[in-house]
């Protein structure tokens, strides 16, 4: 598996966020929070979006950061989300916290978050 993030994969369309938080379901592992919505389009492609908050980390570097860090764990764990979805979605990724973890830790954390996110989906589709 080839472990890229392409520009193909970012998600740019406003018409796909409005979608996420309107009627998005969503996965947390603190500090972490997944929102994902199932897209019906047929050309669609699975797509993520990173998120720091201004809230928590006022300066416009420190926020750069934090979601350079979720790029990549996204970007190395990706075969978890991918691994269990049988058709495209669109995920948002936040970082919810001013505490500044190290990247090991947010790593890990990014891996307990696609694992729960995989066993719900699991469970919804056994059901």
């Amino acid at each position: 598996m080839k472990f890229t993030y392409p520009k193909s994969q970012k998600l740019k369309s406003s018409k796909t966020i409005d979608l996420l938080f309107a009627q998005g379901k969503s996965v947390s592992k603190f500090p972490l929070r997944l929102v994902y919505i199932a897209l019906e389009q047929d050309d669609a492609k699975t797509t993520v979006g990173v998120s720091v908050s201004k809230k928590y980390f006022k300066r416009a570097t420190d926020r750069n950061y934090f979601k350079r860090v979720l790029r990549e764990t996204y970007r190395l764990n990706q075969h978890l989300l991918h691994g269990c979805i049988d058709k495209p979605h669109g995920f948002m990724l936040f970082y919810q916290t001013s505490e500044r973890l190290p990247y090991t830790k947010i790593q890990e954390k990014t891996v307990q978050l696609f694992e729960k996110f995989s066993a719900q989906i699991q469970a919804k589709t056994k059901s």
